[in-house]
């Protein structure tokens, strides 16, 4: 996993549905550079073929040299089933605002 910062603790605005109902847009959690992504955490991940970008997803599986990811809603992510496994930076183990609530990992999927 690869450090996001100097302190590895970043602020970072979740933009558009693709985790609802965990996360909505315009929720802003804290993403924490030294905890192990285990399956079912949210984490901050960044695709090989959009550098540019960063997306809050949950994590599924290792796959290679990074991780299986999907949104929790399937009808509003781009996510793994389209642009492959993610290089994970970052977990997402809070949610600071609007309503502060720890994150815990999901069960696996369906």
């Amino acid at each position: 996993m690869r450090r996001i910062g100097r302190f590895s603790l970043r602020r970072v605005a979740v933009r558009g549905p693709s985790m609802v109902p965990a996360l909505r847009d315009g929720d802003v959690v804290l993403a924490c550079g030294w905890a192990r992504p285990r399956p079912g955490s949210v984490v901050l991940v960044r695709w090989a073929h959009r550098p540019w970008q960063l997306s809050v997803k949950r994590a599924i599986r290792r796959q290679g040299d990074g991780w299986w990811v999907v949104g929790d809603n399937p009808f509003g992510s781009t996510d793994s089933r389209e642009l492959g496994a993610a290089t994970v930076l970052a977990t997402v183990p809070l949610r600071l605002w609007p309503r502060p609530k720890r994150l815990r990992p999901a069960g696996p999927p369906a």
